[in-house]
This record gives structure tokens, sequence and C-alpha cells, in this order.
């Protein structure tokens, strides 16, 4: 019998499925059907930063955090009752999905400021967490605000969070920074056990009969795990934190690649939305009949096997694939 267990943040998990950060985390009836199922953790559902700050008695502190950082800080808050789940709920709701379940259930926060998030960081481990995953959900649109003023914001973060609490953190990341694997390493250095990568920002459309931005939720495919299975590869070995892989996983096929990159998990969010909790016995098994057939004992023995560090070729995962790729492709007369 092959061993499906891989170790994530200081956890032990029966296989490399975790449920990501979606609908399927805010009720303790779909918590108990993912673990049902076989899913070996599950992410909750964000605790927005725009929740904590009008919740919380300290707003001006938030406010003036921002404005000193840059003034464009002090404009991303939404009006009050943007979000209907207010903080207190949301710890009440993951006592029970923790009480409900054996597997680990992981917090999520979202934002990038510090101030009550640190407070919140220490409810919801007091709530039973077993680590945190601190999503870093922020598009910068001022000219002024330059990619260090806001790197160093992320990091600072992390470092206050580290200070504050005991159990693992996990920065989801995304790939739209100009030297990744440097912001890798200082988040690790900051006190970051983990990295998730990597966070899929939702775009907006336009409604052209109202004339209005309005928000467009498209589901991943498993075209899309090749960003973050590059990144994988070229951050493992190199960081000293586990990496997790999240977007673009549906398949078996998905998730070897993803152990053979270097990802200690792979996180599991559309697949499970669009064709249900089933997928995850069926994921599992074709998961482990491949490594008996190609004769893997485990999956750590498969992790990190083709990462930048163990391939034979690096250079396919740098700037000469772009060549190969154009040159691959041939038009029809």
């Amino acid at each position: 019998m092959t061993d499906l267990t891989t170790k994530y943040l200081g956890l032990t998990l029966k296989n490399p499925l975790v449920a990501s950060a979606s609908p399927l985390s805010e009720k303790v009836d779909s918590a108990k059907k993912l673990e049902d199922a076989g899913i070996s953790a599950i992410v909750m559902y964000s605790l927005f930063e725009e929740q904590i700050i009008h919740e919380s008695l300290e707003l001006d502190h938030f406010l003036d955090y921002g404005t000193e950082a840059s003034a464009e800080f002090g404009t991303i808050y939404p009006q009050t009752g943007m979000y209907s789940l207010k903080p207190d709920k949301y710890l009440e709701k993951l006592s029970q999905i923790k009480e409900a379940v054996s597997i680990p259930v992981i917090g999520s926060l979202n934002g990038v400021s510090t101030g009550g998030w640190i407070k919140y960081a220490k409810k919801i481990e007091d709530a039973g967490a077993d680590a945190l995953e601190l999503n870093l959900y922020y598009l910068p649109t001022s000219p002024d605000l330059t990619s260090a003023e806001l790197e160093d914001t992320y990091v600072t973060l992390v470092s206050d969070l580290r200070k504050s609490v005991k159990f693992p953190i996990a920065v989801k990341l995304n790939p739209f920074f100009t030297a990744i694997p440097n912001m890798a390493k200082r988040l690790s250095e900051a006190g970051a056990n983990g990295l998730v990568l990597f966070n899929r920002f939702y775009q907006p459309d336009f409604d052209l009969d109202n004339l209005a931005v309005v928000p467009n939720l498209v589901l991943s495919t498993s075209d899309e795990l090749r960003l973050p299975l590059r990144w994988v590869s070229i951050l493992y070995g190199k960081v000293n934190a586990d990496l997790a892989l999240t977007t673009g996983v549906h398949t078996a096929t998905d998730v070897i690649k993803s152990m053979m990159a270097g990802a200690k998990v792979t996180m599991l969010a559309s697949e499970l939305l669009k064709n249900g909790y089933e997928r995850v016995p069926d994921i599992l098994a074709t998961l482990q009949a491949w490594m008996e057939e190609n004769e893997y004992k485990s999956i750590q023995q498969m992790q990190g096997s083709l990462s930048h560090q163990k391939v034979k070729e690096p250079a396919a995962l740098e700037r000469a694939n772009y060549m190969q790729v154009l040159n691959s492709y041939h038009q029809l007369p």
C-alpha cells in the first residue's frame, strides 16, 4: 500500500488534498462532507480586513496606519454593511467546524495591514485553528505607491503576526511580484512557515447595458496549473517554508505534477464546486493507482523530484523554455 501522507505547516496530513478557502468551508455540514470524502485539511473562508475594521474599536488606528504607509491605503475600505458576517460570527463558525471534524482546520485572514489583525489572529488561534493562512489580497492602483513600500508592508505584517501567535502561518502570495524568490525568502525570514502559490485574483467585468463594473466569478481549469507549478518548482529547496500549490488543481495528474514540483499539499476549490465531493475519492484512487504502477512507495518520495534543483534541464523552467515553446508550434498551411 502506498503512503499518501504528507507534512504541511508541522501538521501530518493523511494525503495532499486540502480544501482551499471557498463557500464549502462556510458550513459545518459541508466541512463534514469534505472530511468524509477524504480531504486531509480545510482552509476556512477568509475573514476580511474590511470586516475587522468595521467591527473594531481601533478604527482610527487602522486609518492612521494606512495613511502613513501610503495615501492610497486610506481609501481602500468599503462602506459599512458590505459584508454580512461579523468577525465574532466567523470565530463561532470556526469553533463549530473544528469541533465537528477531526482533520486540521486552518483559519484565513484577508488584507494588508496589522492593527486589529493581530487581535483576530490570536482569537482564531484561541478558537482552535491549527494554523493561519494570510491571504495578501491587495491591488495597488496608485502610481505613487512603490513596489518596495508594498512589499515592506507585507513583510512587516507577517513579522508582527509571528511575534503575536504561536500556531503556524502560511502566506498566500500573488504572482505579480517583480522578484518572487526574494519576496518568498523575505516572508520566510519574517516568520512564514508556509507559502501558498498563488492567490487567484477575480477579475471584474463591464456590464455594457448598465455601464457598470460587475463581479464575475470564473472557476479555474487545469491549464492554470502551469504558473504555480513553475514557481513551486523554482522555489523548492530555496526557501525555508513549506510550499502549497493552489489554482488549477482538478485531477490526480495535477496533484502528481504538483508533488513532483515540490509542493507539500495541493489545494482544491473549483473542482469541488463544479463536480462535487465525490471527486475527492476519485482523485485519491487514481493517484494511488498511478503511484503503484510507477513504483512510488510514498508521496514524500516524489516531492521535489522535478524541481528546479533536481531536473536535468533547469533552463526548461526558465527563459530558454520560451523559445522552445514558440519553436514547437507549427501553423497549418
